[in-house]
């Protein structure tokens, strides 16, 4: 289901849930980040749905809680049939924060907002979505870029959100590059929207 207009980088929150059949095969990703070939099967063989919340509070830690409020984004995870996905608890403020879960082991990230021009990427910066109807960052950006590193494994991911319109539609994506050492796998992420 196309995403409704009240619904931009700006306000991200409901339940999304993955469509499969307009998004890449994430198994190379996954293969990449060194997942075992049953955990990468168990997660292809499910459809993820995501429930979002975005809200402004104080920074979470490493930063002090009496900094300016900046927007969260904690994302809940559920593959189909019930089963428990990660959680995501996002910080748009371009800190380095720590995160530990059974699916990526130790990892750090950094969340924050961009807008196209500033993504140097050629894959993660093409076919956005770019009206002054998408500029709903606080100071009018039109993406969330997220970047992870492994601790352990040796890879990185760099995640753009933003909205793009597919088959007609506009629609939530994420363009994603996975890369470890001279390896890489861009994947786009299709999403629609089910409520509030």
């Amino acid at each position: 289901m196309a995403a409704p207009a009240n619904k931009t980088i700006g306000d991200l929150s409901g339940k999304w849930i993955m469509n499969k059949s307009l998004s890449s095969d994430v198994d190379p990703g996954l293969k990449l980040q060194n997942m075992s070939y049953l955990t990468r099967k168990l997660i292809t063989s499910v459809t993820l749905t995501l429930d979002i919340k975005q809200f402004s509070a104080p920074p979470s830690p490493p930063a002090e809680a009496s900094a300016p409020a900046v927007i969260h984004i904690e994302i809940d995870q559920t593959g189909t049939g019930g089963m428990k996905g990660t959680s995501e608890k996002r910080c748009l403020d371009n800190v380095f924060r720590d995160h530990k879960d059974w699916l990526f082991g130790h990892v750090k990230g950094q969340t924050r907002w961009v807008n196209a021009e500033e993504v140097e990427d050629a894959f993660l910066k093409s076919g956005w979505l770019e009206g002054e109807e998408e500029k709903t960052g606080p100071h009018g950006e039109t993406h969330v870029l997220s970047y992870v590193e492994s601790y352990t494994d040796g890879w990185t991911a760099t995640q753009v959100w933003g909205f793009k319109t597919i088959e007609g539609e506009r629609r939530h994506v994420r363009n994603v590059v996975i890369a470890k050492g001279s390896e890489r796998v861009e994947l786009q992420l299709v999403y629609d929207y089910l409520s509030s």
